[in-house]
C-alpha cells in the first residue's frame, strides 16, 4: 500500500514538473517574441525617418524609467546588428530629489559595460523655490533639464539625442495639444532641438506603452520612482491616457488608426492656410485623390488596408 501511494506521490510531482517546464518554456517563447517585436518596431521607425546614421554619437537620455532602460537595451541589441557603426552613450540628469538613489544607475551601467555620464544639477531646488506648493512643477523641470542636456549633448560630441517616448505618449501629446491647446500638434518623431543645434529622436515612436511595460518586467530593471519630487500627476494627461486605453479594451483597432492618421495628414482638407493656399485654390478640370466628397453618402471611406495594426507585427 505504502508502494502504491509512494508512486502516486511520484506522478503527481512529475506531472506537476512537467506542467511548470511547459509554463516556462511558453513563457520564454512569449518574452523573445516580445523582444523580437520591438526591435523590428524600433528598427522601423529608425529607418522611416533616419534616426540615426552612419558615425552616429546617440546619447540616450537615461531616468531611470522602464521607458529609457528599454530604448537603451534594444538600441544596443539593434547596434549589434546594424549595417552602420554607431556609438552609444548613457546620460543621467541627478536633479538632487530627495531620495534619489545616486548609486542605481552607475551600478546598471557599469555592470551592462556601456559608456555614461550622471550630470549633477541640482534643478529641484530651483523648482520649488519657483513654483507654488502643490502646483504641478513637472513644466519648469522639463525646460530646465532640457537645457542642460543639450549643454552635456555638446560637450560629449553627440550627434543624435535619443529620448524614450513611446506610441502611447505621442497619442497623449497629440490629444493635449487639440483639447487644451487648440492645435494639430504631436510629438515628432525626430526633430531640430530648441536651439537648432541637436537632432533629438524618439526610437519608441512605433512601440506601445504595454510593450514596454512588460519588457521591463522581463529585464527586471532597477527602476526608479518618478515621483520623488513630490509634484502632482499631471491630471489632463492622465485623463487623455484614460480615455485611449478605454477605447483600446471597447473599440479595436481605434488608436492605432488614430496613430495611423498622423502620417496621412490632407492638409487640402484641414482650414490651415499656411499648410495649404486655399487662396489662390482654382478649377483645374482635372480630378484629384483627394477630391471632396461632401456629397457622398458616406462620411469617410473605409478604412485603408495598408493601415498598421501592432498585433499583426507580432511574429
Amino acid at each position: 500500500m505504502s508502494d502504491i501511494l509512494h508512486n502516486t506521490a511520484m506522478t503527481e510531482v512529475q506531472q506537476a514538473d512537467n506542467i511548470s517546464a511547459k509554463r516556462a518554456e511558453k513563457i520564454a517563447y512569449e518574452n523573445n517574441k516580445l523582444h523580437k517585436r520591438l526591435c523590428r518596431q524600433v528598427g522601423q521607425a529608425i529607418g522611416d525617418f533616419n534616426m540615426i546614421e552612419d558615425g552616429d554619437k546617440v546619447m540616450v537620455c537615461l531616468s531611470g524609467g522602464k521607458d529609457s532602460y528599454g530604448l537603451l537595451d534594444i538600441l544596443l541589441t539593434l547596434r549589434e546588428r546594424a549595417p552602420i557603426r554607431f556609438d552609444i552613450v548613457a546620460v543621467n540628469l541627478d536633479q538632487k530629489q530627495p531620495g534619489f538613489p545616486e548609486h542605481v544607475l552607475p551600478d546598471y551601467l557599469t555592470k551592462i559595460g556601456v559608456p555614461f555620464h550622471i550630470e549633477n544639477q541640482d534643478t529641484y531646488s530651483i523648482v520649488k523655490r519657483v513654483i507654488p506648493e502643490g502646483k504641478t512643477t513637472c513644466s519648469l523641470c522639463s525646460r530646465l533639464r532640457r537645457g542642460i542636456l543639450y549643454r552635456v549633448a555638446d560637450e560629449l560630441g553627440a550627434t543624435k539625442i535619443a529620448l524614450g517616448h513611446h506610441r502611447d505618449d505621442i497619442l497623449e501629446t497629440f490629444f493635449l495639444n487639440m483639447f487644451f491647446g487648440a492645435k494639430l500638434k504631436g510629438m515628432p518623431p525626430k526633430l531640430q532641438s530648441d536651439d537648432g543645434k541637436h537632432i533629438v529622436i524618439r526610437p519608441l515612436a512605433y512601440v506601445k506603452e504595454a510593450d514596454m511595460e512588460r519588457f521591463a518586467e522581463v529585464r527586471q530593471f532597477p527602476i526608479i520612482p518618478c515621483n520623488l519630487c513630490g509634484s502632482q500627476e499631471n491630471l489632463q494627461r492622465k485623463q487623455i491616457k484614460a480615455m485611449l486605453r478605454e477605447w483600446e479594451k471597447k473599440h479595436t483597432g481605434r488608436v492605432e488608426n488614430i496613430f495611423s492618421a498622423l502620417s496621412t495628414v490632407v492638409p487640402s482638407h484641414l482650414m490651415d492656410k499656411e499648410l495649404f493656399n486655399f487662396t489662390d485654390l482654382k478649377v483645374t478640370g482635372e480630378a484629384t485623390p483627394n477630391g471632396d466628397i461632401a456629397f457622398d453618402e458616406e462620411p469617410c471611406a473605409p478604412p485603408s488596408t495598408n493601415v498598421v495594426r501592432f498585433g499583426d507585427l507580432d511574429d
